[in-house]
């Protein structure tokens, strides 16, 4: 393996702003600490996150890079001591709390997994913020069981492609909403019995329809706004509706009668200020519960478009169109 350079090229927010404040510069390659690893990066994934870091309104955890980007595949090319799960020539995929956008990025040793058989560097990039989002929202905190119903908001999304793929794999059945046919018809590909235009559909009257009545048991809600009214009636008894964003705004009017008639439970979570033993776990549970699933190629995340590093805005302005379908990636 060749030497680790001194210097490398990133990405950084040169000031809050639109995608043309995203410029190269050159930085010192990090070293790895107690417990971390230094990984190559050959692909890293673009996330909504990213984006509102750099629009000024999401700023990274005390001790993360200032560096934007949450996730990161490529090879390990050294390790902090006390790291044991993974070696120097290991090709791994793992959650970042930010430095994704550079040559060179530190990982957590615990929060690294070896890249599924069945991916490309680029698939292995675009899927470790998306798995841990769906596993813990969905399954730990919305406890989707098989033969349940889920309905997924935003569908199309790299979250949203992620959680059709996986909870159809575990057993239950998915109902989704998407803003245009083509949207529609990738996540009736990948699985979901029903996907609903939310612009020309009531998305709560689609839902009982497509359930019998009943609602869906688990509900994955990146909108909020005056959706989360409408979440408690899409909902089933006994349903449990995760919030993981508020793309239509975190405020509302809300009658919470629904929530004591059907007895719901509405919970939330942010995945990057979580504690590394947090994220772990839940990498733990990954790879008992899902990996072979990944290793086998049953689930794969929906690629939209890759671009060279140095391209991140470009990249930026394609995930702000909305248009994309799947994930958006950056490559070496």
């Amino acid at each position: 393996m060749e030497p680790v350079p001194s210097q490398m090229t990133v990405v950084a927010i040169s000031k809050p702003g639109g995608p043309e404040v995203l410029l190269p510069e050159t930085r010192a390659v990090p070293k790895p600490g107690p417990g971390e690893i230094l990984v190559k990066v050959a692909a890293a994934g673009v996330n909504r996150p990213d984006v509102a870091q750099r629009s000024g309104s999401y700023p990274p955890p005390p001790g993360a890079s200032d560096l934007p980007g949450l996730e990161i595949a490529g090879e390990v090319v050294a390790v902090g001591e006390g790291a044991t799960r993974h070696k120097v020539g290991d090709k791994v995929m793992s959650l970042v709390a930010g430095g994704g956008y550079a040559e060179y990025c530190i990982a957590q040793d615990g929060q690294a997994m070896k890249v599924p058989a069945a991916y490309s560097m680029n698939e292995a990039g675009a899927t470790p913020e998306t798995l841990m989002t769906v596993w813990h929202n969905v399954f730990e905190r919305g406890g989707l069981k098989s033969g349940e119903t889920l309905l997924v908001h935003g569908g199309s999304s790299g979250i949203g492609t992620m959680a059709i793929q996986l909870a159809v794999a575990l057993g239950a059945q998915v109902i989704t909403t998407v803003g245009s046919q083509d949207k529609a018809e990738a996540c009736l590909k990948l699985g979901a019995i029903r996907a609903i235009n939310y612009k020309t559909e009531d998305f709560v009257a689609a839902t009982k329809e497509a359930t019998g009545g009943k609602g869906a048991d688990v509900i994955l809600d990146m909108v909020g706004g005056d959706y989360i009214e409408r979440n408690y009636e899409a909902a089933a008894m006994d349903g449990r509706i995760v919030q993981i964003a508020f793309l239509g705004g975190a405020k509302t009017n809300i009658n919470f009668t629904k929530l004591m008639i059907k007895r719901l439970h509405h919970t939330g979570s942010t995945l990057r200020p979580r504690s590394n033993a947090d994220k772990a776990a839940m990498v733990a549970a990954i790879e008992a519960k899902v990996m072979p699933l990944l290793n086998e190629g049953r689930i794969k995340p929906l690629i939209d478009g890759t671009f060279p590093l140095k391209d991140a805005a470009e990249a930026h302005r394609r995930m702000e169109t909305s248009q994309h379908i799947g994930k958006i990636v950056l490559t070496a």
